[in-house]
């Protein structure tokens, strides 16, 4: 929990929390056991692909906490506000900005796979391809309709949506329960207390976790060049490049022409965050990031509210890295196979993805099952051609990742000064300084 400092007392506290050793900060130690890690997968991919567990179990301990964190953010947030109007502005404003930006996200990522044709030439006979690799993620995909989607919004029962850990599930009970929580006035104050201090355990937690992210990203990045190997890389250089190229694109002028038209520095936000972005580089998880994200939005002088409402709906519906993955993946597969798509059936192709990509982060293989369920409505297509992409998609939902945490954390800040609900003093003394060493909460 963010703890608040006046003006006069944060000078020494800054300077002291940023007097660290550099092989004491945690980005540092992050990219060391990632480069070690890509070292390890390369020269031992055997050894390598078994580094996996440490990755996995780290994710665990992550999403451990993400649930109970989101619950106890969203209803401080929500119940304490006195004007409880304001959480439906604040909620309607997200979500306007999460269309506009995920409808830019899918057209900028249609405009360069058509720019750079990076499948055009390979010639491949869908007839040829063994769809046995993504037979999984095709039955998954077929279950994936609106109204289940929808429905899987709510769950089960209350203790089914932690369980499962389902973010978006997780936030409806928040919001329900604050409202409720709210209602009661004064008689609520001791829930409303004990809810306070169970956030500060949880943000505590995390802060412990953290300390295992070097081993995590060690893990991942491992097993990711040890399974898949760098000659990947090589042999989808065209691929990846278009991909990485407008990531890069979309980040630096799109997101950083929203950045000065909210008034701050795009570069500044991504020093401010870069332990985080190095973490999700590691892990492939933009997930991982998400209680430090919140930590770090609040110390900038972000409402709780606001980060409660918007951070969480964000991984749900502000999947900017994903849009641009999905499209991008979809041409790239069209023109692999000499699948000729016009311009209307592309068109068609973003609109769905406008809908689709909603329920990316609902689901266990996320934007790789929304990509194959979208590509199964359309008549023709050759879905069986995923197979193509399987072996780089990997280093794909890594970029698709980092975007991500970067498009949410900037959708935060717009929507907080967009509701004047940010503590500008804060936001620019914080933004100078640069992130404190290693601190959560």
């Amino acid at each position: 929990m963010t703890q608040t400092l006046t003006a006069t007392d944060a000078e020494p506290v800054v300077s002291q929390a940023r007097r660290h050793r550099w092989y004491q900060h945690l980005y540092v130690q992050v990219l060391i056991a990632v480069l070690i890690g890509i070292t390890l997968g390369h020269f031992y991919p055997k050894l390598g692909e078994a580094m996996k567990p440490l990755g996995d179990n780290f994710l665990k301990l992550v999403k451990l906490v993400i649930a109970p964190l989101i619950f106890c953010t969203v209803v401080h947030g929500i119940a304490s506000m006195r004007d409880i109007k304001a959480v439906g502005r604040v909620g309607v404003k997200a979500l306007i900005y999460f269309e506009v930006m995920t409808t830019i996200a899918l057209a900028v990522g249609l405009i360069a796979v058509n720019l750079f044709k990076p499948g055009v030439g390979m010639h491949i006979d869908p007839s040829t391809i063994d769809a046995s690799a993504i037979a999984g993620y095709t039955k998954a995909a077929h279950d994936q309709t609106v109204v289940g989607y929808l429905s899987h919004i709510i769950p089960s029962t209350m203790a089914g949506a932690f369980v499962e850990g389902d973010i978006l599930q997780v936030l409806l009970i928040s919001i329900i329960f604050a409202f409720a929580l709210q209602a009661l006035g004064s008689r609520g104050k001791p829930v409303l207390d004990v809810i306070d201090a169970g956030s500060n355990v949880l943000f505590g937690m995390i802060r412990i976790v953290m300390y295992a992210s070097p081993v995590g990203a060690f893990g991942a990045i491992a097993f990711t060049i040890g399974k898949y190997g760098v000659g990947s890389l090589a042999a989808y250089g065209q691929l990846l490049g278009t991909y990485y190229a407008t990531a890069f694109f979309f980040v630096i002028v799109v997101l950083g022409l929203v950045c000065r038209l909210a008034g701050f520095s795009l570069f500044s936000f991504l020093r401010y965050i870069r332990e985080e972005l190095l973490i999700v580089l590691g892990t492939s998880s933009s997930e991982s990031a998400l209680p430090r994200l919140m930590a770090k939005l609040e110390r900038l002088g972000c409402n709780k509210s606001v980060v409660g409402l918007v951070v969480p709906s964000g991984y749900s519906f502000n999947l900017d890295g994903s849009c641009i993955n999905m499209t991008v993946l979809a041409i790239f597969i069209a023109q692999a196979t000499d699948t000729s798509l016009s311009l209307t059936q592309q068109l068609t192709l973003m609109a769905i993805l406008l809908l689709t990509s909603k329920g990316a982060a609902s689901v266990s293989g996320g934007a790789f099952i929304v990509l194959a369920a979208t590509l199964g409505s359309i008549p023709g297509f050759p879905v069986a051609g995923l197979v193509l992409v399987l072996g780089v998609y990997r280093f794909i939902s890594e970029g698709g990742a980092l975007v991500n945490v970067v498009g949410n954390g900037i959708a935060t800040l717009v929507v907080a000064k967009w509701e004047k609900a940010i503590d500008l003093t804060t936001f620019e003394r914080e933004l100078a300084a640069g992130p404190a060493a290693e601190e959560v909460s």
